[in-house]
């Protein structure tokens, strides 16, 4: 659920305020079966912005036998404006961990810290209907790669007099993972989700999260994991 609260905050920068949301998805991939729960927040100020989420999965689906958290993920980041232009300088940190099954035959790993930094270019329509956020990224995964790469794409779109809502991220990066005997170089995540707003407050959507080499699939090459969801926007 990564970076799409961005997407819906870009276009409150104009008024100078902040927002944040609590989003509960029911993850209907192949041997899923599992709710995750994403709490995001944006915060804009005189030079930028800060924004960060945390993501959490309880139980591991039709795999595994995990009755709690089976895995907590954050990302926090920080953009410092260029003057008064759409480019602005991007800090970020990734990071957290996981647990599958319980008793003898269960265990925990590790998501390995990553730090990026760079630069983003933001374009918004004129009455903030629709808008989009590009960042070109170094990165270091501490452990894996300590030169590494990633590009971002992060969109909105408002329809039907605000009552829908497309939006969503696409990444792609470098980060070596090994798949069975398989190994990959480079993954592809994207998130994107369409939204009905009963209200400022309450919406009902859905997300396609589509992976290329993404360990949270976990298998490599592609993969689509849909879920049922609900938003609370404070």
């Amino acid at each position: 659920m990564k970076k799409l609260v961005l997407a819906l905050f870009v276009s409150l920068l104009g008024a100078g305020t902040y927002a944040q949301n609590l989003q509960t998805h029911y993850d209907m991939g192949k041997d899923r079966g599992f709710l995750t729960t994403t709490v995001e927040m944006f915060k804009p100020d005189k030079t930028g912005n800060t924004f960060f989420f945390i993501d959490m999965n309880y139980g591991d689906g039709k795999a595994g036998d995990v009755k709690g958290v089976s895995l907590a993920y954050w990302e926090i980041a920080r953009a410092f404006t260029i003057g008064k232009s759409p480019f602005a300088a991007h800090i970020e940190y990734n990071g957290g961990f996981g647990q599958w099954k319980s008793g003898p035959a269960g265990g925990a790993y590790q998501i390995n810290n990553a730090f990026l930094g760079g630069f983003e270019y933001s374009k918004n329509a004129k009455d903030f209907s629709s808008g989009y956020t590009i960042q070109t990224l170094f990165k270091t995964i501490q452990g894996k790669n300590s030169a590494s790469f990633q590009l971002t794409g992060v969109w909105y779109v408002n329809f039907m007099k605000g009552k829908m809502r497309f939006d969503g991220f696409a990444d792609f990066w470098k980060e070596d993972n090994v798949f069975g005997t398989e190994k990959t170089q480079y993954v592809f995540l994207s998130e994107p989700q369409l939204w009905y707003n009963f209200n400022k407050n309450f919406s009902v959507g859905t997300e396609q999260e589509l992976g290329f080499n993404f360990t949270g699939n976990p298998t490599k090459g592609f993969r689509i994991n849909p879920t049922a969801a609900l938003k609370y926007t404070f």
